[in-house]
């Protein structure tokens, strides 16, 4: 065998092992695909046996009870106004102009502007700088599923029905940072935990009348007929504020006051206006 022959067949060999790696190579590639694949399908199935677990608890049946809803007597609050009862304006006969807050109760940003400026309107209408006018909304309810913004909604209006600072005071509690869930949490969907949170309401605690209404869902009807309102106002996101027919704004943006200097600012302005 020449040295030439010698050399090509080495060659040869080293490309049909080289081939071999290759081919081998690819088939281990494919195999932790499949596998990781099959991973990922199983821990989705899981997921999704959890998610419908998760949406198919809580022993009140509150899919088919706000079902059920809008075939009910509609029942107005006291202390609201209008048609359907869904005018809330709180604050002195004398308050010149009003201001007007949309939320929705499940809302994070609601929450969070409550959290860092909700003492300040508060305050506000107390002093008589302006009356607010509330506009509630449940859409988060149809976007993360559930029916905690319809619950707690109806809720309020039992604490409206009390007197407008029970229903002021239970709003903050709702959206204070001990209480207050992930969006993603339905938690206001259990009446249970929303009478623990009106335990803190001196007006609301052990009040038989404020828990049965809550329990009964005596306000549920007045809720829906409230979210219908929000939903026509064309206002596209909550927390929104006007005042004169004008979106509050920080200065030189297009963004809503959260924090609390911000809305001071801003609402100063608006009182400005002519």
């Amino acid at each position: 065998m020449s040295n030439r022959n010698s050399q090509s067949n080495k060659a040869a060999a080293r490309e049909r092992m080289r081939a071999e790696r290759e081919r081998q190579t690819k088939k281990d590639k494919l195999r932790r695909q499949v596998l990781v694949g099959g991973a990922i399908v199983a821990v989705l199935a899981i997921a999704t046996g959890v998610g419908v677990a998760v949406s198919t608890m809580g022993g009140n049946d509150t899919a088919d009870t706000w079902k059920d809803a809008s075939s009910k007597k509609l029942v107005k609050p006291a202390n609201a106004t209008g048609k359907d009862g869904t005018e809330i304006v709180i604050g002195k006969a004398d308050a010149k102009k009003t201001l007007e807050i949309y939320e929705d109760m499940r809302c994070p940003a609601c929450a969070a502007f409550e959290q860092s400026a909700g003492e300040q309107v508060s305050k506000d209408v107390k002093d008589g700088k302006y009356k607010a006018s509330f506009t509630m909304a449940s859409f988060i309810d149809n976007m993360a599923q559930g029916t905690g913004s319809k619950n707690a909604l109806s809720a309020l209006g039992a604490a409206l029905n009390v007197d407008p600072q029970a229903f002021l005071d239970y709003k903050a509690a709702l959206y204070s940072a001990k209480y207050h869930p992930e969006e993603t949490d339905d938690k206001f969907a259990d009446d249970a935990f929303l009478l623990k949170v009106a335990d803190q309401v001196p007006a609301l605690k052990d009040n038989a009348g404020f828990e049965k209404a809550v329990k009964d869902g005596t306000y549920d009807k007045w809720a829906l007929e409230m979210s219908k309102k929000f939903d026509k106002s064309g206002v596209q996101g909550t927390p929104t504020f006007k005042m004169d027919g004008n979106k509050l704004v920080v200065e030189g943006t297009q963004n809503t006051p959260m924090q609390a200097d911000q809305f001071k600012a801003a609402i100063e302005k608006a009182l400005a206006a002519k």
